[in-house]
């Protein structure tokens, strides 16, 4: 809570006594100070993008200034998939909005390297490990796929691969 008068960086509440210094985290930026709107109609074409998939940034440090956070969203067409790729050292997180994508790696079973399919549904959630190679595929063949991902870093890192591979430990 913030009283008239004073430096409104020095002050905090009994609710966060943390943060008695917001300029000591937060970036010397006006972007820092409010919240951000981005509209469907706003969303960027111009991020990285893997052949067969459409990527859109929201959230970006171009968009609003974040440091450690991308969110966006993909449109895979009917009856397509993409090519394969990786995230490098991002995180990602993948909810599925409208249709049925399936989402396909490879997996070392009985030392035998396979290609394992998860079959999705609108609400269901996806997490993809740092650098493990995957697809998106849409196996529909009227209807495109669309889903909102979130990573761990600022900017979507895309790494278009020509196979996918098992991950080996350490790597």
């Amino acid at each position: 809570m913030t009283t008239p008068g004073g430096d409104p960086a020095q002050q905090h509440d009994a609710f966060h006594p943390h943060l008695k210094d917001l300029t000591a985290t937060a970036p010397d930026s006006p972007l820092w100070m409010r919240l951000h709107h981005i509209r469907t109609e706003d969303v960027d074409p111009g991020t990285a993008q893997t052949e067969g998939m459409r990527r859109f940034a929201a959230i970006s440090g171009q968009s609003v200034g974040s440091e450690r956070l991308w969110m966006g969203q993909t449109h895979v067409a009917p009856d397509t998939a993409s090519a394969n790729h990786h995230h490098g050292a991002s995180e990602t997180a993948i909810f599925v909005v409208r249709g049925h994508p399936e989402f396909v790696f490879a997996e070392e079973r009985n030392g035998h390297v396979e290609e394992v399919r998860l079959r999705t549904r609108p609400g269901d959630y996806i997490f993809v490990p740092p650098f493990v190679p995957h697809r998106e595929e849409n196996p529909d063949p009227d209807d495109e796929a669309v889903v909102v991902i979130a990573r761990s870093t600022q900017e979507a890192i895309v790494v278009n691969l020509p196979e996918l591979y098992v991950l080996e430990p350490g790597e």
